[in-house]
């Protein structure tokens, strides 16, 4: 049975992305390829968001479920830029984010608190104030369904990106 926490966090995912939404609003491909110096370009932060190619957030929040404290290595600060992904335009690579995204909204609705209190290691998180054996619901808070999350990091990073792209023309 469905409880409030899963319900919460895909109201906040679903939230986090109307922000990104707003923030890629009339992003041209032009502005959407540049970088400033030693920074993401906004299709390489949408890239970041998505994760790596083919496993997706989704696969690893399901691993929660398929096994007894699964082992997920999580490659940090990794735009995962692929050659299929460097072919899409801004505008799809910002359909596949919020595609996720709800996919894992969706998968959030449905958690038990059981399933929500079940554990992963997550290497990474060794030294956080999350630990390394965080709580499904921890780590669908930390990807989006949260007030510090992942996805609202990399909003306010596009952000910060757009405008110094704006200022350097």
């Amino acid at each position: 049975m469905a409880n409030s926490a899963g319900n919460k966090l895909a109201k906040n995912i679903r939230l986090r992305i109307e922000e990104l939404r707003k923030v890629c609003k009339g992003v041209d491909e032009r502005t959407a390829s540049r970088a400033p110096t030693g920074k993401w370009s906004p299709r390489e932060i949408l890239s970041h968001l998505l994760g790596p190619e083919g496993t997706g957030h989704l696969q690893l929040l399901q691993a929660f479920l398929q096994q007894e404290t699964p082992r997920l290595d999580v490659e940090a600060e990794n735009p995962f830029f692929s050659e299929s992904r460097a072919r899409m335009s801004f505008t799809q690579l910002f359909s596949e984010v919020e595609r996720a995204y709800e996919e894992m909204a969706k998968f959030s609705e449905g958690l038990s608190k059981e399933q929500l209190d079940r554990t992963a290691q997550i290497p990474m998180l060794k030294g956080t104030p999350f630990g390394e054996f965080p709580t499904l619901e921890t780590w669908i808070g930390l990807l989006g369904g949260g007030n510090e999350s992942h996805l609202q990091f990399h909003t306010s990073h596009l952000r910060e990106i757009l405008q110094k792209l704006a200022g350097a023309e």
